[in-house]
Formats: C-alpha cells, sequence, structure tokens
C-alpha cells in the first residue's frame, strides 16, 4: 500500500509540473524548459500509466490532444523582410546618425532633414496582407524573413479591419504594425501572465483563436511592406491614409527636422512614458521622403533610413560574487561578473560584462564588491560604478590571465596600424578547432540564426553534445546518431524529429550565409555577402582557399588588408581547410542569383576625386543596383575610371597606361542614364 501511494504521487507531481509547463508555454509565452525535458517527463508519465493500471487523471498527457502552437503554425516568407532597426542612445548617436545620412545623400549641412517621429510599443510585430480590400493573411514577424501564419488569431482583434471599404486602398499591399496589450487592461489579467508583452506574445500563439478572442489584444499600424501601388510620397502620408482606412495610429506621432529637436521631443516623451496606456520603451525616427529612403536603401539587416531612440537605461545594485574570463568564437578574452541576480527593469540579471583587462584596471572592479548594473534596451548589462564604502577589507585586485584558461596558448594583443595603438582586447593566440573553447563558440556561431539557423541545436544544447563527443567540428551535426540522442535523459521522439528535420533542412544555404557561417574573423555579414557576389558560386570560393591566391581580393571593394589577413590566417590551418572541404560535400550551397538586366552589367568601375550632388556611397550602391561592380584598385580588370574634382593624378595615369576609360562624372550619368 505504501509503495503504491509512493507510485501515485510521484505520478500526480509530475502531471502537475507537465500543466505548469503548458501554462507557461501557451499562456505566458514564457517556457522554462526545453523540448527535451518536456518530451521525457511526458513519457515517464505514459510510461507509468502502462505499468500501472490504477493511475489515471483527467490531464493527463496521453487525453490532451495538441502540441506547441509555434511547432504547428504554418511558415510563410515576407514579401519584404521585416528588418530590424539600428540603436541610439543618447544625443552623440542621434549626430553621427543624420551625419551618416546627410553623408551618403551628399546633403548641405544647412538642410534641415524632415523625420516622421513614432513611439516605439513594445509588443509584437505583425503583417497583415490585404488584397482586393479583404484581410487574407496575417503573419508573425518571425525572424523576418519567415514568420507563423496567425491569420485566424489576427481576425480576433477589433482594431484590424476585415475589409477596407475605400475604393483607393491599394489592391495588393501587406500593412505592419505591432499587437500589444493596454495597461489598463493587462491590470484585469496580471495574474496569468508576466507581464503585457508575454500576454500578447502567448496569445497570438494559441492553437484555438477562441482562447486569443478572450485576451483583450489590441493593433497599431505603422507601415507598410509590400505594396503594388504607392500614391504618396511621404512616411507622414501614409500614416494619415491609415487612419482613413480604419486602422489604428498612434496619437504622438508627430514630424521633426532638427536633432537638437528630436532629443528635445524625446526627453519631454520619456518623462510621460509612464502615463501612457502602453509600454514604450523610446521613438523610432524615419526619415520622412519616401524617395530618400529609397536612395539611403539598407545594410545588412536594418535600413540606413530609420533609428529606433531609446529611453534611459535602468539599472540597480548587486554583489560581484565571482570573475570569469570567457573566450568567444575568434578568440576574444573577456571577464563577466558573476553578480546576485537582481531585477533591473522586469529582467533577472546575473551577469554583466567588465569588457576588457584595461576596464577592470581602470575602475579597479574586485570579487565581494557591491557595484551599479546597468542595462539599456538589448544592450549586455554592464558594470557602471562601484560603491567602495561597501569594498571588503581582504579584497583583492582581479589579475587578468597571461596564458588563455581553456588551451593555454599564449595571450596576444593586436596591433592596429591606423590608430598606431595596442587593441584593448587580449586574445587566445590559437587558431580554428585547437581551442576547446573557440570550438565551441565557433560550433555555437555556425548553428545560429544569422547562419545556419538550425532550430533545437541551442548554445545548451551544443555544450551537452560537445561535453558527448557527439559534436567535435561543424560537419559532425550532419551525421549525428538520432537513435542515441532519442534516448539521452530529457529527450523523447519529437524533440529528436525535430531536430533532425531542422538539420536537413539546414543543408540548404546560400554562399553567403555559409561563408559568414565559418566564423573567420572580421568576415561579419556585409563582408560574407560582398564575398558571395565575387565569387558566386562554392566552387570559385574553394578553389581560392585551395589555391591560396587572396591577392585577387585586394581589389575588392569593402574588402581592405585587415580581411585578407584573417581569411589567409583561416585557411592556412589544415582542420579549418579540412572542415570547408567536407561542408561542402555535405551541403547544397546555393549560387549567388545576379541581376542579369542592369545597365552596367559585368562593368568594373572606380572613383577618384569629389563628386558632385552625390556622396560616392550612394555612387557605389547605384552601380550594384544596376548589376555592376565596384574595385578599390586600377588594374587591368577596370573598365571605367570616373574622375570627380582633383582626381588622384597617379590613378588616372595608371589607368591611361592600362588602356582603361577615363570618364567624367557626367559621362557616367549618361551610360546610367
Amino acid at each position: 500500500m505504501k509503495n503504491r501511494n509512493l507510485i501515485k504521487n510521484s505520478y500526480f507531481k509530475k502531471i502537475k509540473k507537465i500543466n505548469e509547463y503548458n501554462k507557461l508555454y501557451y499562456e505566458k509565452s514564457r517556457p522554462t524548459v526545453s523540448d527535451a525535458e518536456y518530451d521525457k517527463l511526458k513519457k515517464d508519465v505514459i510510461e507509468l500509466e502502462k505499468k500501472y493500471i490504477f493511475l489515471k487523471s483527467k490531464n493527463s498527457p496521453s487525453l490532451l490532444v495538441g502540441a506547441k502552437p509555434a511547432k504547428n503554425f504554418l511558415k510563410s516568407k515576407h514579401r519584404v523582410k521585416m528588418l530590424s532597426l539600428s540603436n541610439a542612445f543618447g544625443h552623440e548617436d542621434l549626430k553621427n546618425f543624420e551625419k551618416k545620412i546627410s553623408n551618403f545623400l551628399n546633403l548641405k549641412k544647412s538642410l534641415n532633414i524632415e523625420y516622421s517621429v513614432e513611439p516605439k510599443i513594445d509588443g509584437i510585430s505583425a503583417s497583415l496582407t490585404y488584397k482586393n480590400n479583404n484581410f487574407v493573411l496575417g503573419l508573425s514577424r518571425g525572424d523576418g524573413t519567415e514568420g507563423e501564419v496567425i491569420t485566424e488569431n489576427l481576425k480576433t482583434i477589433k482594431d484590424i479591419p476585415k475589409y477596407i471599404k475605400d475604393k483607393k486602398f491599394p489592391k495588393d499591399i501587406d500593412i505592419r504594425g505591432e499587437v500589444y496589450i493596454g495597461k489598463v487592461d493587462f491590470e484585469k489579467i496580471k495574474d496569468r501572465f508576466a507581464n503585457p508583452r508575454n500576454a500578447a506574445s502567448g496569445s497570438l500563439r494559441q492553437k484555438d483563436p477562441n482562447e486569443t478572442k478572450k485576451i483583450p489584444l489590441r493593433f497599431i499600424a505603422y507601415t507598410y511592406g509590400f505594396n503594388s501601388e504607392i500614391n504618396f510620397k511621404k512616411q507622414s502620408e501614409f500614416l494619415n491614409l491609415l487612419k482613413i482606412w480604419g486602422f489604428n495610429v498612434n496619437e504622438l506621432n508627430t514630424v521633426i527636422s532638427g536633432v537638437d529637436n528630436l532629443a528635445k521631443n524625446h526627453k519631454e516623451l520619456e518623462k510621460k512614458r509612464h502615463e501612457l496606456d502602453f509600454d514604450v520603451d523610446g521613438l523610432v525616427y524615419k526619415i520622412n521622403n519616401l524617395d530618400l529612403q529609397k536612395r539611403l536603401g539598407f545594410v545588412t539587416n536594418a535600413p540606413r533610413w530609420a533609428i529606433a531612440h531609446k529611453f534611459s537605461a535602468d539599472s540597480s545594485f548587486s554583489k560581484i560574487l565571482n570573475i570569469e574570463v570567457q573566450i568567444g568564437r575568434t578568440g576574444a578574452l573577456t571577464p563577466v561578473a558573476k553578480i546576485k541576480p537582481v531585477n533591473i527593469g522586469g529582467v533577472m540579471v546575473s551577469n554583466a560584462t567588465l569588457h576588457n583587462e584595461e576596464e577592470i584596471i581602470r575602475k579597479d572592479i574586485r570579487i565581494g564588491d557591491t557595484v551599479k548594473v546597468e542595462r539599456a534596451g538589448d544592450v549586455i548589462p554592464h558594470v557602471l560604478s562601484i560603491d567602495l564604502k561597501k569594498r571588503p577589507r581582504d579584497s583583492k585586485k582581479f589579475l587578468f590571465p597571461k596564458n588563455c584558461p581553456s588551451c593555454g596558448s599564449k595571450i596576444i594583443k593586436d596591433f592596429n596600424k591606423i590608430s598606431k595603438k595596442y587593441d584593448a582586447v587580449k586574445r587566445c593566440s590559437s587558431e580554428g578547432y585547437k581551442c576547446e573553447k573557440i570550438a565551441i563558440e565557433k560550433i555555437k556561431h555556425f548553428v545560429s540564426k544569422e547562419a545556419f539557423n538550425i532550430e533545437g541545436l541551442g548554445k545548451k544544447v551544443v555544450e551537452k553534445f560537445w561535453d558527448l563527443k557527439f559534436i567535435k567540428l561543424p560537419f559532425d551535426i550532419f551525421n549525428l546518431n538520432y537513435k542515441k540522442i532519442e534516448n539521452l535523459d530529457g529527450w523523447g521522439e519529437l524533440s529528436t524529429n525535430n531536430l533532425r528535420k531542422s538539420i536537413e533542412k539546414s543543408k540548404n544555404i546560400g554562399l553567403d550565409r555559409f561563408i559568414f557561417s565559418l566564423g573567420i574573423r572580421h568576415i561579419g555579414q556585409e563582408n560574407a555577402r560582398l564575398l558571395s557576389k565575387y565569387f558566386l558560386n562554392v566552387k570559385n570560393f574553394n578553389d581560392l582557399t585551395k589555391n591560396f591566391n587572396f591577392s585577387s581580393l585586394g581589389n575588392l571593394d569593402g574588402i581592405g588588408e585587415t580581411q585578407i589577413k584573417s581569411l589567409k590566417n583561416f585557411f592556412s590551418d589544415q582542420i579549418n581547410l579540412n572542415v570547408v572541404e567536407k561542408l561542402i560535400s555535405i551541403l547544397n550551397i546555393k549560387n549567388v542569383i545576379q541581376n542579369t538586366k542592369g545597365k552596367l552589367l559585368n562593368k568594373t568601375f572606380m572613383f577618384t576625386g569629389k563628386l558632385s550632388n552625390i556622396s560616392r556611397a550612394e555612387a557605389k550602391s547605384l552601380i550594384e543596383e544596376n548589376s555592376g561592380k565596384i574595385l578599390s584598385n586600377v588594374s587591368k580588370k577596370l573598365d571605367y575610371l570616373v574622375i570627380g574634382e582633383k582626381p588622384t593624378t597617379k590613378k588616372v595615369k595608371q589607368a591611361k597606361e592600362l588602356n582603361i576609360q577615363v570618364i567624367s562624372q557626367s559621362e557616367w550619368e549618361k551610360i546610367l542614364n
């Protein structure tokens, strides 16, 4: 009898846990366990029921229908990517933002740029597709390229029109905005959710729209994605049209010129932010003129014409329990303060970066110190200051290690030829996968969202698989023993199958993402894109690495001496070469699709001298848009040298000696028509 009671207690405890996890996942959109742990718990309950016939519960997972909403929702690609925004935290950031715009557009300093200013609501982004005035498709933001189909859940929101009566409404358009819950409404349901944002997120991910309907969700529209017909010239005009069409827009939207006025408005709204009925974490500034937006275009993952100006950082005091030195994928040694967990702006913080050795020395940061920790937006928490009055008497200065804590290799500092100084960051001198910590971080980078984007293979899983010797090099990911994984503690059939599908899907990858995934120092997303456009296919890329002919890249605009040196270092390591060779044999690496309709196809250009009425950056952008290429040096590969005011005499002379066409800016503009 005693054993029977023990079995029952264990059974009902497990079911209670499952219900708690379900509540956190479905209602609060705040899962606290992995798929694998959830699978293991569910499997244990079902096995107990099979073994003991006296066990029964209406909440048993064997009786519950359906799985996690995110896994079951269909996915669809955004017709125009939903990109993130760069952040500004102060007046200096705003000045730099406007300076970059002025330089790119070659505007006179006296000209005040007009901005559409819109509050940045802390909610969940959604995209609504309307065809022939009907709301036909609703997508979550997802990874910016692909979102979950949540049409039926979005239809439960009263603020979202199901049909637009206006005859001038575009025939095909994606309206974008933010789903949120007002503070007053949240008070009524706060016992069920952690905060308004989690409530909105969890509600949109419900499998049953009737459950979503119970939550007082709101929608504010602020931009568009795909649009079949643009009959407006300014962002502010579009916001007014949204109101005419029946959408809610933010009443605090305004148009402002000048950085000083932006800063003044930001300060005023920050004082009022707590009086608003919605959570707002800053303001978004967009160039109001759509023609200028088009000219400015995008960098890799953000528009040049917009920025988010965050509100002040949140901070709190805590105690440093320990200082650990972490090693990144490029060998950089970063000291991290392990602090007593503290709530900062609604987030529990237990780690704070100390940046580098010089920062520790400058602030004299020690273990046991009571410190002020600041967290600003998405920026990693950092130590702002120390309360010396609370410093323990027996505290000692922190000594930075002289050798890599992971592999024992010599620690080095790079010398910067431009500044004529050594970098502040110290690095492990080991190259490639010889240092265990670097290797683990490289694999984490390899599976990350911007690279192979393998769902289910997060940082903790990579570390666990490393310890189990399942993964030691990137190509091991594609040869995993799924039977062994399924039998691991915390893993089950569902999570293992999901991982297998995600890995198989990732085998089809673009050349730019593949180059980025290798984790080569100084080769970020933008440089990986430049290299992919230069190589066009993986064979050309592989040939260069085999022949070690990196000098050919010296003429590629945007790839300099630093990047070439990094590529040489990476491919001089035999393990790296083996990794690349093996991956190429396993993967389907897609060729770069060239724009074959541009006027400048297969033509190469270089600029020298000051251009009139257009910046060098915009001129280069126009050439790339028209399928041309930019070179950074005069060589036989150059077709045209475009000269502006006061050109470099040496370059002009070299071009003439090589019989390269030397043309004026106006002649170049005629070619472009």
